[in-house]
């Protein structure tokens, strides 16, 4: 009967072993994804911030030549990250896509006026930089009115700082929650082998000398879990790029690799703390703790 219940035994220890590598890895993708997001808060930042758009509407009378002079001109001033002309044509068909076929035909000619885009550099788009160009804009002859979204521009400053710090959070949390499944599971595989380590004990082994052979499975454990993590991580990243190339100009791949090796450095670390803990408690624990 020996037999079965130790072959028995060791199952339930490969299985809770193979579970445990696969809600460790599970656990650790979902940190390297809200660490690639933290790390990558700047460049996030950076790319909005430059893809939100000014329009200055032009007077009446100017021509499309006297437009793109005056885009021209700006294009060289330091807070103006790009800028595109957008033609009366150009106007009135994106206000008949907004608000009907038929909204254009009460008019004789188009009151669609030439316009052009701005879009600045991400350091100028703060409240207070807004109002010094909003009125560097508009002091030009050419042009009638200048539309600057501040109201936007507050709720990216805010939401985006809010984001950080719930995602920080969130790390933290996942990095308990990784430490509290380890350990179960360490804890499962070491308490089938406490009549063992008690042996080593009584015979005057060391308490390294214990522990050594459950560092190096911990070890082992880490660097199998992390890399089945890193390479999901890469997987979804790849899916990314391919879905939305445009996402990959504010993404760092020096920190990409860096947070695939905190990841990797994480599960590890994680793995030898929780054994670590768990043995020195049974090499601790009296001949008559074992049985509970």
């Amino acid at each position: 009967m020996a037999r079965p219940e130790k072959k028995l035994m060791r199952k339930r220890i490969v299985n809770a072993y193979l579970s445990s590598v696969i809600s460790i890895s599970l656990v650790l993708l979902l940190t390297g994804v809200a660490a690639l997001l933290v790390v990558n808060a700047h460049g996030v930042t950076k790319y909005l911030k430059e893809n939100m758009r000014i329009s200055v509407l032009l007077r009446d009378d100017a021509t499309e030549e006297e437009a793109r002079a005056w885009a021209s001109g700006q294009d060289s001033l330091p807070y103006v990250h790009s800028t595109r002309v957008i033609t009366r044509e150009e106007g009135a068909e994106e206000l008949k896509n907004m608000l009907g076929e038929d909204f254009l035909d009460v008019f004789e000619t188009s009151p669609v006026p030439l316009s052009v885009d701005v879009t600045l550099n991400a350091a100028y788009v703060q409240k207070d930089s807004l109002a010094f160009v909003t009125k560097a804009l508009g002091s030009s002859p050419l042009v009638d009115e200048v539309e600057v979204q501040q109201s936007m521009v507050e709720a990216l400053t805010t939401n985006l700082a809010r984001i950080s710090i719930v995602l920080g959070v969130f790390i933290l949390l996942l990095l308990f929650i990784s430490f509290v499944l380890i350990n179960n599971t360490v804890r499962v595989s070491v308490f089938a082998r406490r009549f063992t380590i008690h042996t080593m004990k009584l015979v005057g082994a060391t308490r390294g000398f214990i522990r050594a052979p459950f560092v190096r499975a911990a070890v082992l454990q880490g660097l199998v879990s992390s890399a089945l993590a890193v390479g999901m991580l890469w997987a979804l990243l790849e899916g990314a790029r391919r879905s939305f190339p445009e996402l990959f100009t504010i993404v760092d791949e020096r920190e990409v690799m860096i947070v695939c090796g905190v990841v990797v450095v994480l599960g590890v670390l994680l793995c030898v703390i929780s054994t670590w803990m768990v043995v020195n408690r049974l090499v601790a624990a009296s001949k008559d703790d074992l049985y509970y």
